[in-house]
C-alpha cells in the first residue's frame, strides 16, 4: 500500500518501502527502469498546471488522480520503491488518456506515452504472473487484429436490430441482462448499415468533375467502418467535392490506438507495421481519417519503432503522408454547397485532435462555412467528454459523472447541432443528449456528416 500526499505537498513525499539499488520486476528479474523514459519522467517540474486540466483530478481532488500524481508513481515504480499492484493499475487506468494536461504543462511532458508505458508495464506484470484476463486476450489479439470478425459482428449487431431485436430487449426490460455500461450505451447506437450496403462500396472514388487534384488513401478505421459506414461514405464524397480521389486501401487493420492505450503495445506495433505495408503498396498522394483518436496514434507511429530502424524510417514516411480529414480539407479550396442549413450549431473538440494533434480552428472554421449556420462557441469545448475509447464502459460511473458536466455546457450553447470529429466523442454525446433529455431538441452529428448535408 502506497499513497500520495495532499495536493499542495512536495509530490517527491511518497510513503515507501526502502528504494533497491538495481529496480526490477521480482516476479521475473525484468527491468522497469528500462521500460520508463526517465528523463521525461524527471522533466515534470510537478507545478500543478495539469490539475485543472485533467477531468479525473476535477471529479475526485486526489493528487493520485492527477497526472502529476501519476507520473510520480510511475518514479517510484521504475525506481522500485513502490509495486506494480491493484492500486497502481487502478490509478494508471483511472485516466482518460485525453492529453489535455499536454496542453497545459510549460515543460511539454508527453504525458500520454508515459501512461502508455505505465500501462504496458502493468499488463507486462500481469502476463508474467499469468494473471492476463481471458476475455481481454480475446478482444486483443482475436478480434481487433482482424477486419472480417470485426465486420461479422457489424453484420450480427445490424440483423438483431433489423429484426426488432434491440428494441423489444428495451421494451421488455431483458436488455437489463447485459451490465449496465453496456445496456445504457446501447442506447446511443444508431442504425448499422447492412452488408449489402457495406459490400457494395466502390474501392476508388472519384470526383465528378475535372481532374483529381489529389490522389487520398482513406483510413477507414475498424468499428468506425462498421458501426459509422455512412460517415466514412460522407467524408469521402466532400473530399470528392474538394476535388480529390479517394481510394478505401486494400489489407488495412485497426490502426492500434486500443492496444497503445491499454498497455499491449507488441499489437499495437504488429498493427502499424500491417497499416504501413497497405499504405506502401496503395502508392497515394496523401492518407487521410476522420477520428481524432485514431488520428492522433496514425500520427505518431515513428515513435513506436525505437529499436527498428528500417520500420522507423518506413513509418516517417507514413506519418508524413497522414493528417485529419479537417486538416487537409482547410487547405484546399473552399467547398461549394448547395443547400443552407438554418442551425444553432456548437462544436465538442476531440481530445485526441485538440490535445493532440493541435487541430482546433479547422473544423471550427469548416463548420462556420456553411450557409445558415449559426455557430456558437461552448464554454470549456476541449474539456474531455467522457467517452476515451472504451473508458465508458470500463469507467462507466467516472464516464458518465464528467459527460453529466459537459452536458451542463452543451445546454447553455442551445444549439440544435453538437458536432464532433471523432467516434467515440459522437456516441458519448449521442448519450449525453439522452441522458439530458434533449433527444427532441438536440442532435449530435460528425463534422463529416454535417457537410455532406450541406453539400
Amino acid at each position: 500500500m502506497y499513497k500520495l500526499m495532499g495536493a499542495d505537498a512536495n509530490m517527491n513525499t511518497l510513503t515507501t518501502k526502502p528504494q533497491n539499488l538495481t529496480p526490477v520486476c521480482e516476479s521475473t528479474g525484468t527491468s522497469l527502469l528500462s521500460k520508463f523514459d526517465m528523463n521525461e519522467i524527471m522533466n515534470c517540474m510537478q507545478c500543478g498546471f495539469c490539475l485543472p486540466a485533467c477531468p479525473t483530478y476535477r471529479q475526485t481532488g486526489k493528487e493520485v488522480a492527477s497526472p502529476r500524481g501519476r507520473i510520480a508513481l510511475m518514479k517510484g515504480v521504475a525506481q522500485e520503491s513502490l509495486d506494480v499492484d491493484n492500486e497502481f493499475e487502478d490509478n494508471m487506468y483511472l485516466c482518460l488518456g485525453c492529453r489535455a494536461c499536454e496542453t497545459a504543462c510549460p515543460a511539454g511532458v508527453p504525458y500520454g506515452s508515459l501512461v502508455e508505458t505505465a500501462r504496458e508495464v502493468v499488463e507486462t506484470h500481469k502476463k508474467e504472473e499469468k494473471r492476463a484476463p481471458f476475455i481481454r486476450n480475446i478482444i486483443f489479439n482475436k478480434v481487433f487484429p482482424y477486419p472480417e470478425r470485426i465486420d461479422k459482428m457489424g453484420t450480427a449487431l445490424w440483423a438483431a436490430q433489423s429484426a426488432g431485436l434491440q428494441a423489444m430487449a428495451q421494451k421488455t426490460g431483458l436488455i437489463n441482462i447485459l451490465p449496465r455500461p453496456m445496456a445504457e450505451m446501447q442506447q446511443a447506437v444508431e442504425k448499422i448499415a447492412s452488408p449489402a450496403e457495406r459490400k457494395k462500396r466502390q474501392k476508388v472514388m472519384k470526383p465528378e468533375h475535372g481532374q483529381a487534384n489529389l490522389k487520398i488513401g482513406m483510413f477507414k478505421g475498424c468499428i468506425m467502418d462498421v458501426m459509422f459506414y455512412e460517415t466514412n461514405q460522407a467524408t469521402a464524397r466532400v473530399l470528392n467535392k474538394a476535388g480529390c480521389e479517394v481510394i478505401f486501401v486494400d489489407d488495412q487493420v485497426c490502426c492500434g490506438a486500443l492496444h497503445a492505450h491499454a498497455g499491449e503495445k507488441d499489437g499495437a506495433v504488429d498493427l502499424a507495421k500491417r497499416n504501413i505495408e497497405a499504405f506502401e503498396r496503395a502508392g497515394v498522394d496523401f492518407i487521410v481519417n476522420n477520428a481524432g483518436g485514431c488520428g492522433a496514434a496514425l500520427k505518431e507511429y515513428h515513435h513506436w519503432f525505437h529499436d527498428e530502424p528500417e520500420w522507423k524510417e518506413r513509418a516517417m514516411t507514413f506519418v508524413s503522408k497522414m493528417g485529419d480529414a479537417n486538416e487537409l480539407l482547410a487547405e484546399l479550396p473552399e467547398l461549394t454547397f448547395e443547400k443552407s442549413l438554418n442551425v444553432r450549431v456548437t462544436y465538442q473538440d476531440s481530445c485526441h485532435l485538440a490535445h493532440g494533434q493541435g487541430i482546433r480552428n479547422q473544423p471550427r472554421q469548416l463548420i462556420r462555412s456553411i450557409p445558415g449556420v449559426e455557430y456558437v462557441e461552448m464554454i470549456d469545448a476541449d474539456s474531455c467528454c467522457g467517452s476515451a475509447g472504451i473508458y465508458n464502459i470500463t469507467n462507466f460511473d467516472m464516464s458518465m459523472r464528467i459527460l453529466d458536466d459537459k452536458m451542463k455546457n452543451v445546454q447553455q450553447t442551445k444549439a440544435h447541432i453538437i458536432v464532433t470529429s471523432n467516434p467515440g466523442c459522437l456516441l458519448q454525446m449521442k448519450q449525453g443528449i439522452l441522458r439530458a433529455g434533449m433527444k427532441d431538441q438536440m442532435e449530435a452529428v460528425h463534422i463529416m456528416d454535417l457537410l455532406d448535408r450541406a453539400l
